[in-house]
């Protein structure tokens, strides 16, 4: 099969106006303070469908109408049974088929253009006529598996008219999975000490990752970025068949979405970013504020604990107690004998966090652990942790693609002082976050320029952010929105990681966008 290889430059774009009033009464609205009633955004009364209101300004660029394949070089098929084997719990329902395709598009190395071929993995579920893209978090689940998941709690409509395309992100899942740290390397790396203690074991074993994965992945190493993901996104909709992509975004898979609007604003569809990272170029302020969307998330996390009068009783003081046991007491291993400590619990409860539909269960789990029984808290923590071919390491990815994004790297002093900080003022996540800091210290700085924001000359593009998120806080996700010119924010005012297929609200919203072209009112509010 032939590929055409195409390469587009972009010019410079333009800053969008700021939306810090808008952010700022989303935020007086969540207080209950009243605002006049010319410059509130709009609200939603419930959490069912979103009321449809004209956007506050007609875009330059119109949203594109919704176009089918022509003439797909795609070859798709069955993977249904290796499909439900990689998903493993929860299951999906057996309604649903999947099929899967390789997508091939260029490395483009830095220092080697144009030099080799990857083969990236797509999985489509859904009879619907037009292709919807999935994208997910690079250390969250693969992008087909996301797919997947999603089918299974998306409304009918959905996939009446559109087919699911899950793609693994290139270094991720079954696209040529990163997997050059070693195995014991990784416990260090998710090992800070959420009460004590600088970073230099964390550097340490950073240090052994990086030389590490420069020996495994050659000159590709520094080709692991957004950038050139959003490229391999230009490549699947040239073989789908399709003038413009249509696509999902969540978490940093939206930040890939931004770069396509970026890359190829002529080429872009009806898209939704669900969650967007903040596009700060100072990671330790960037993550600063991901350490306060994790302590939201976790007052929420007890409030909804509250709620069901759930056994864990205060979140904060059993978290305190579980911890001080871990550090007290040599740490227990894990069935796979890892052992884990203060660190490793407090990484597996982030994890958790960020999943609003496992919440009881990883109630339950912290319960077990404070009574000795650490497996099922363990789990939160081990796709970061494990790694087989079925099942590859999150945490690999997740440091390729991270520090490949990014142009900040701190000394050990400097790093010591952020965990400083960031541990007085989020008890809890600060170390966890923090931590992250050091994971790029000793990785290649990127040469290259960071790309520019903006995406002018795309058509309007929905953005939706979540009021207590522990991965792309709202906050990060507002700025991501205010640098480009097309974007129209929704706000659940919930918790959780992503606000699509957890709030009916935004699905709702979402699906009137994507199917019939209804653009909501910029700021809408969408309650918890």
């Amino acid at each position: 099969m032939n590929t055409a290889l195409i390469y587009v430059r972009t010019s410079p774009v333009r800053r969008r106006r700021s939306r810090l009033l808008v952010a700022l009464l989303a935020l007086a609205s969540a207080a209950g303070c009243a605002a006049g009633p010319s410059v509130r955004p709009a609200l939603v009364e419930n959490d069912g469908p979103a009321k449809s209101a004209a956007p506050s300004a007609t875009p330059s660029v119109p949203l594109p109408p919704l176009g089918e394949p022509q003439s797909s070089s795609l070859k798709w098929s069955d993977c249904d049974d290796d499909t439900r084997q990689r998903i493993g719990t929860p299951p999906v329902p057996d309604t649903l088929h999947f099929t899967c395709a390789r997508v091939p598009t260029p490395v483009d190395a830095p220092d080697e253009p144009r030099r080799s071929v990857m083969r990236l993995l797509a999985l489509k579920v859904g009879d619907g006529p037009v292709p919807l893209v999935v994208v997910n978090d690079v250390s969250g689940e693969p992008g087909t598996i996301q797919a997947a998941r999603l089918a299974a709690t998306l409304p009918p409509a959905f996939l009446q008219k559109f087919s699911l395309i899950g793609l693994d992100r290139r270094g991720t899942g079954m696209s040529g999975a990163v997997q050059c740290v070693p195995a014991e390397i990784r416990h260090d790396l998710i090992d800070a000490d959420p009460a004590q203690g600088g970073l230099a074991d964390v550097l340490d074993a950073a240090r052994k990752a990086g030389q590490q994965c420069a020996i495994e992945l050659d000159d590709t190493q520094t080709a692991l970025d957004s950038w050139r993901a959003a490229g391999d996104l230009d490549q699947l909709r040239q073989q789908l068949g399709m003038e413009r992509l249509n696509a999902l975004g969540r978490g940093d898979g939206s930040k890939v979405l931004a770069d396509y609007a970026v890359r190829f604003p002529g080429q872009v569809g009806r898209m939704v970013l669900d969650g967007v990272p903040d596009p700060g170029p100072d990671s330790a302020a960037v993550l600063d504020a991901v350490a306060a969307g994790a302590q939201s998330t976790l007052d929420a996390f007890a409030a909804d604990c509250a709620a069901r009068a759930c056994s864990l009783g205060d979140p904060k003081a059993a978290l305190a107690a579980l911890t001080g046991q871990l550090r007290q007491n040599i740490a227990p291993l894990t069935d796979d004998g890892v052992a884990f400590g203060p660190g490793i619990a407090m990484f597996a409860v982030y994890t958790g966090l960020a999943q609003r539909s496992r919440w009881a269960e990883l109630a339950d789990a912290i319960v077990a652990a404070k009574g000795g029984n650490i497996a099922p808290l363990a789990l939160f923590a081990a796709p970061a942790l494990h790694d087989s071919r079925a099942q590859p390491s999150r945490l690999d990815s997740t440091i390729a693609t991270h520090c490949n994004d990014s142009q900040t790297r701190l000394s050990a002093d400097q790093l010591d002082q952020v965990v400083a900080g960031m541990r007085a003022k989020y008890p809890e996540f600060g170390a966890v976050v923090a931590q992250q800091l050091a994971w790029c210290g000793p990785w290649p700085v990127r040469t290259e320029p960071l790309p520019p924001a903006g995406a002018t000359g795309a058509p309007p593009i929905l953005v939706t952010a979540t009021a207590a998120d522990p991965v792309t806080p709202q906050v990060g996700t507002t700025r991501a929105a205010d640098q480009m010119p097309s974007a129209v924010t929704l706000t659940w005012q919930g918790a959780g990681h992503g606000a699509l297929g957890t709030s009916p609200c935004v699905t709702d919203a979402a699906q009137g966008f994507l199917i019939d072209g209804k653009i909501p009112a910029d700021g809408t509010l969408c309650p918890a």
